[in-house]
């Protein structure tokens, strides 16, 4: 409508004015609807030509899109394991800080396993301790089986002297006594040193053994009970939080709310513009937005980034071939915007919707000496137009309030 009220301005509305003031036609006699297009019908048809031109490079420089919104990520609440609620800590809409618990399972069973863990570290302390004692016995059986072997091999030696001798005191028989004794007595010293070494094993190695798997037992049981509280990750809210003392609790079939941190989507707006507006849209462009949740209000904002890909172009593979034609939209440029003076986008809640125009700046372009004529006339066109957009934004900022409470019917 401006663009073909700016045109009319130039080409119609100075052609009406050439026939009614200097040919003296008058508008009901000479001029009427029958002869309006004979009369004007160069004006007319150059208004025409001029609005597409005009439209065309009002709509390709300086884009606009209704697709824009203050996307954000929630934190999904669950447990590791699924288990019974115990306690809740926290309620819906309230505000937490990282680290603050929000609901607590019931932890019957991992105290139990937690209290057999530690009753299992006392009964291995306690075989230590009845082994040390062994120990102790089975030294004094090693030095008592060592000193009848000395005796009994002090007793063979003696004897076995003797008969070497050829003493009558000594017979041959005794002398077989005395060395099968003495075999006898080495295997006792033999035994009561396999029973010290096999105790000195039980307390260097068995026992120590049980002692630590008792105990990373009980580390795996108290980290479960840790498990059991449910903390808070980042500051945020809780949203949807239903639960209450006695509730059953899934991770996978039903989580136990949404915490929605406390800088989600603030200050950062997602526009999806045209694909045709892949060469306009560049990072470091000027754009303004106009918010449902901010009415009369137009903030300008910068293109901090652009999205190099197509979103519905993604493939994910699968067992089927791939036909564009059910492809379905064909997809939008995607740019992140943030204000460009800090603070006027605090109070937009995240997930607005959003209207957003962009705009092309050839400044920079236009301070170039050796750019031609030409060219140097087109791009001051081409600034120039976007006050067209820019107004067409204030307008329909203007008139939201009366559209959507008026004609829309809330």
């Amino acid at each position: 409508m401006f663009e073909l009220i700016f045109c009319s301005l130039l080409t119609v509305l100075p052609d009406y004015l050439l026939r009614r003031r200097f040919q003296g036609k008058r508008w009901g006699v000479e001029i009427d609807f029958f002869t309006v297009w004979y009369e004007l019908r160069w004006g007319i048809t150059m208004c025409a030509m001029l609005t597409t031109m005009l439209i065309t490079i009002v709509f390709y420089y300086h884009p606009s899109t209704s697709n824009v919104a203050s996307f954000f990520r929630t934190l999904t609440i669950l447990s590791e394991g699924g288990g019974r609620v115990e306690e809740v800590f926290v309620e819906i809409n309230q505000d937490v800080k990282a680290g603050d618990p929000i609901f607590k399972l019931d932890g019957s069973s991992q105290e139990a396993s937690a209290e057999t863990a530690r009753r299992k570290i006392e009964e291995v302390d306690a075989a230590l301790a009845v082994a040390e004692a062994q120990r102790g016995t089975a030294n004094a059986v090693l030095a008592q089986a060592q000193a009848g072997y000395q005796q009994t091999l002090e007793d063979f030696q003696r004897q076995t002297a003797l008969r070497d001798r050829g003493s009558t005191a000594v017979s041959e028989r005794d002398v077989t006594v005395l060395q099968n004794e003495l075999a006898v007595r080495q295997g006792e010293v033999d035994a009561a040193k396999a029973g010290l070494d096999a105790l000195q094993v039980q307390l260097d190695v068995q026992l120590p053994a049980q002692r630590a798997s008792a105990k990373a037992a009980l580390e795996q049981a108290e980290t479960e009970i840790e498990k059991l509280t449910v903390y808070a990750g980042v500051d945020g809210t809780i949203e949807q939080l239903t639960l209450r003392k006695g509730d059953i609790v899934n991770p996978i079939l039903r989580p136990a709310g949404i915490l929605v941190p406390a800088d989600a989507g603030r200050n950062r707006f997602q526009a999806g513009f045209s694909q045709i507006s892949a060469q306009v849209i560049k990072k470091g462009g000027v754009a303004e937005i106009m918010c449902a949740s901010k009415p009369f209000t137009v903030i300008p904002m910068v293109i901090t980034e652009v999205q190099d890909v197509i979103a519905s172009g993604q493939l994910r593979p699968s067992d089927r071939l791939l036909d564009v034609q059910l492809q379905g939209a064909p997809g939008t440029i995607l740019a992140f915007m943030e204000p460009i003076f800090p603070g006027q986008t605090d109070d937009i809640p995240p997930g607005s919707r959003c209207l957003a125009n962009a705009y092309t700046y050839n400044h920079e372009l236009l301070e170039d000496p050796s750019l031609g004529f030409g060219r140097r006339v087109f791009l001051h066109v081409v600034d120039t137009v976007g006050v067209v957009h820019a107004a067409g934004l204030r307008i329909r900022s203007l008139l939201l309030p009366l559209q959507t409470l008026v004609f829309t019917g809330h």
